[in-house]
């Protein structure tokens, strides 16, 4: 199969398997197909699915990461001893975790094709992620308190392990609790790579955007976190802040510089 022949299983897979999207129309263009294709997976309930189905979709993920270009963290270089800074497609990044800034349910974001990072890491990793972060949940037994992590497999995507964590939201003026969630969160997600033998970690932008951080103060807490954190790691030798926008990367720049 080519890409365009797995993409048109793959949805016809997933509309045969919910009767409500059955009557849909495959687009044309591969451009409608994939957006058609993301909305599926991103509205799709975490359950299990055949084996020829995984097979398709871990071929067709696997291709679509190549054609990203995959971004390894050996070829970046450090602003300062062992802290990097990259701009760029956090699920294009080959490095031993990254962090995803999930919500408190932990199975992602369900809105078709939104922009968050928690939907773009849910539908490039693979349907199996939703699967295995509700098993984790169902054995939890209640929401994910704000500060703490858990950690899963990285499916589809380059790195080895991805690291969810849910971040505080701002509502109104900061407040020094928000600062020690959002903290809580770095620490968290550093001392599950400590444990689980780690050597690099890239961190998303935590609690801003959607959750309304400020940004500069979002960035001081996270440097000044992973900075103390390093140095008595005996693992993690690399951390990476990841960012999306020029106003993000500045603010990192300023920081590290």
């Amino acid at each position: 199969m080519n890409q365009s022949e797995r993409r048109n299983y793959l949805l016809r897979e997933l509309m045969k398997e919910n009767g409500r999207y059955s009557d849909i129309d495959i687009p044309d263009s591969s451009e409608e197909q994939m957006r058609l294709l993301r909305g599926l997976m991103n509205i799709r309930m975490p359950k299990s699915i055949d084996d020829e189905f995984l097979r398709i979709q871990n071929e067709f993920l696997s291709e679509a990461a190549k054609a990203k270009r995959i971004t390894k963290i050996e070829d970046l270089e450090p602003l300062q001893d062992g802290i990097y800074l990259w701009q760029g497609d956090i699920t294009a990044l080959k490095c031993g975790a990254i962090v995803n800034a999930a919500n408190s349910g932990m199975t992602g974001c369900y809105v078709p094709n939104h922009a968050c990072i928690d939907n773009c890491i849910h539908f490039y990793s693979g349907v199996q992620l939703r699967y295995q972060c509700a098993e984790i949940m169902e054995k939890q037994g209640y929401e994910e308190p704000t500060g703490q992590a858990k950690i899963t497999l990285s499916y589809n995507l380059p790195c080895d392990y991805i690291i969810h964590t849910v971040g505080p939201i701002v509502s109104g003026a900061l407040t020094e609790k928000d600062c020690n969630l959002l903290k809580s969160c770095y620490e968290s997600c550093l001392t599950l790579a400590e444990d689980k033998g780690i050597s690099s970690i890239a961190f998303c932008c935590i609690s801003t955007g959607e959750f309304h951080f400020p940004n500069e103060e979002a960035a001081k807490i996270a440097v000044q976190t992973v900075k103390a954190f390093l140095p008595k790691s005996i693992n993690i030798k690399k951390g990476v802040f990841n960012v999306f926008k020029d106003r993000d990367k500045e603010i990192y720049e300023q920081l590290l510089r």
